[in-house]
């Protein structure tokens, strides 16, 4: 299944690059959907993608992950019919925009896996995250500094971390990196580290740390349990009528019919 995930996304980005990641073009065969936005939901978009596709092989479903504030804009500015967003719309994009929730994501918090610390709270991640705590040893680990990995100023996973720890513009990050994979992976490589991903993009390369004694998981997110959580969203403009390949596929998404790929892919669908 990820070997075709990984097939579909190279060939979604290549159709997307030569159409300019363009507004759907319907045909008289079907249509192309254009989506671009979060690079957390690419698990969720792929399955989601290839299991319309299925169903629906004169459709194709393109994604390009330029991540959620530019596919926000590229919603706004008409270059493509479904923006991702791994976070919730702020009050001055839904002026002209409608964000659909379409699965839930437990931002997990991640250290190396030679790391002894099994569990943090809120607070102590804030603390640390601020530049409060600099050793490991002062929250139960080793005598040895704290690493700070996080993503990019633009990043929905970074929007959705720092609004629910309460550090907004004030982490000392030590690396800051333009994709989940990279702080999966910086992470993995060294015991120092701290970082948050996406849920579905954990590897056992790395240990995932509860958060105030509960474990991110579908039971724990869905309930509302595990704390560090944000939405998923699709984002279409208000008042503008989606083409009807991408309106097809927008009501299959955000449909019961999408929850067992969602969970095929690692996040949480939406409680109905």
């Amino acid at each position: 299944m990820k070997k075709i995930i990984s097939i579909l996304t190279a060939v979604s980005l290549v159709a997307c690059f030569f159409m300019g990641c363009g507004a759907s073009k319907s045909t008289s065969n079907g249509g192309t959907v254009a989506t671009d936005g979060s690079t957390s939901m690419e698990k969720v978009i792929g399955y989601l993608s290839e299991a319309y596709m299925e169903e629906n092989n004169a459709v194709k479903v393109t994604y390009n992950p330029t991540g959620s504030g530019s596919g926000i804009k590229a919603v706004q500015s008409g270059s493509c019919d479904i923006g991702l967003a791994s976070r919730d719309l702020k009050p001055e994009e839904a002026t002209d925009l409608n964000g659909t929730v379409v699965a839930i994501d437990g931002i997990a918090m991640i250290v190396n896996k030679e790391n002894p610390v099994k569990d943090l709270s809120i607070e102590q991640i804030a603390a640390l995250y601020k530049g409060e705590v600099t050793n490991w040893s002062e929250v139960g680990g080793a005598d040895a500094p704290v690493v700070l990995i996080g993503r990019e100023a633009a990043s929905g996973t970074r929007d959705g971390f720092e609004s629910i720890t309460d550090t907004e513009d004030v982490c000392k990050y030590n690396q800051e990196l333009t994709s989940t994979g990279d702080v999966v992976q910086t992470v993995s490589s060294n015991p120092n580290t701290i970082g948050y991903a996406s849920l579905a993009s954990v590897k056992d390369t790395v240990k995932l740390i509860s958060v105030e004694g509960v474990t991110p998981s579908t039971e724990t997110i869905q309930n509302g349990e595990y704390k560090i959580q944000r939405n998923f969203v699709m984002v279409t403009k208000k008042n503008a009528k989606l083409s009807p390949a991408a309106q097809s596929f927008f009501d299959f998404a955000t449909s019961s019919a999408a929850d067992e790929w969602i969970i095929a892919a690692g996040a949480v669908p939406v409680k109905r």
